[in-house]
């Protein structure tokens, strides 16, 4: 049996980040008919360990064909997938997978030389809205995440992108920096997030604000609660920007996890602009499927 019958029959497709992993069981009619998602992240696996964490897949979900899109295959995972160029489809990440053997795949990522920036994972969910119908074939994405990537889409295509370290930034200030303290309390909407964001948005002082933050609580012009909020926005209102200037559209599909693509909208909406909020899940389906489709 060729892989397109296999695949036809149903597969399993992995979702594997840096720092956890989302397996699905995806039936013959193409419907979700299991999943699990876990801490097992592609930093996380000791070197050789690969193999056996890929068998775990499959013990937990069955003996079939498997799809492993992200982290997985960078030159910090299992085998390296070579970035596909921009501008990219659904077409050429099928042309480009990587075969680990006959009955595992690895999706290739995508890369902006022009930028000198590269994405893993996020080409999925991204194509996999456009087939869906998710969103237009020419607008802007936000997917907000550990590396935010502002994307622009052109003709159904990935024609450029950036990315923006604002969730790496705030877990290392959050963990090693003098703020740590007062970074532990949770980030919430409200004026602490929407102050953050407007001085994010309009002032490109970033690193003298940040120890302003701790210097307004020490001098009682702030409360110690509302620190992580007011960082958080601040971040999130300076990645805004950033975003905005690349490809400034009316509309922006923010793409993603719902405790993050809130906080987005809210600073797009504080920005002027009508963000969408996409379920990042459902479109990380939609465009393993078409990539699924493809195999010949």
């Amino acid at each position: 049996m060729n892989r397109r019958m296999r695949m036809a029959e149903g597969f399993i497709a992995a979702d594997w980040g840096t720092t956890n992993r989302r397996a699905y069981w995806i039936d013959g009619e193409g419907r979700c008919a299991g999943e699990f998602e876990d801490s097992r992240g592609a930093l996380s696996i000791p070197s050789g360990g690969f193999p056996e964490a890929v068998a775990e897949i499959r013990n937990r979900l069955g003996d079939k064909p498997l799809l492993l899109a992200g982290m997985i295959g960078s030159n910090r995972g299992w085998i390296e997938a070579p970035y596909v160029p921009c501008p990219a489809g659904v077409d050429d990440l099928a042309s480009a997978l990587v075969w680990a053997d006959e009955e595992t795949a690895i999706v290739p990522g995508v890369c902006d030389s022009q930028r000198a920036d590269v994405m893993r994972g996020e080409e999925v969910q991204v194509l996999g809205a456009v087939a869906g119908k998710l969103i237009p074939s020419d607008c802007l994405v936000c997917h907000p995440g550990t590396h935010t990537k502002w994307v622009e889409v052109i003709g159904g295509r990935i024609s450029t992108f950036r990315t923006v370290m604002t969730g790496e930034l705030f877990n290392l200030l959050k963990e090693q920096s003098v703020l740590s303290d007062l970074l532990s309390f949770p980030v919430e909407l409200g004026d602490a997030f929407d102050a953050g964001v407007r001085h994010g948005l309009e002032l490109d002082d970033l690193q003298a604000e940040l120890f302003s933050v701790r210097a307004r609580v020490l001098l009682g012009n702030a409360p110690r609660e509302q620190a992580a909020s007011y960082t958080s926005g601040l971040l999130v209102g300076g990645g805004v920007r950033i975003g905005l200037a690349m490809a400034p559209r009316p509309r922006v599909f923010v793409m993603g996890r719902p405790e993050l693509t809130r906080l987005y909208a809210a600073a797009l909406t504080r920005a002027g602009h009508q963000p969408v909020e996409l379920d990042g899940e459902q479109c990380f389906l939609a465009g393993i499927q078409q990539i699924a489709e493809r195999i010949a």
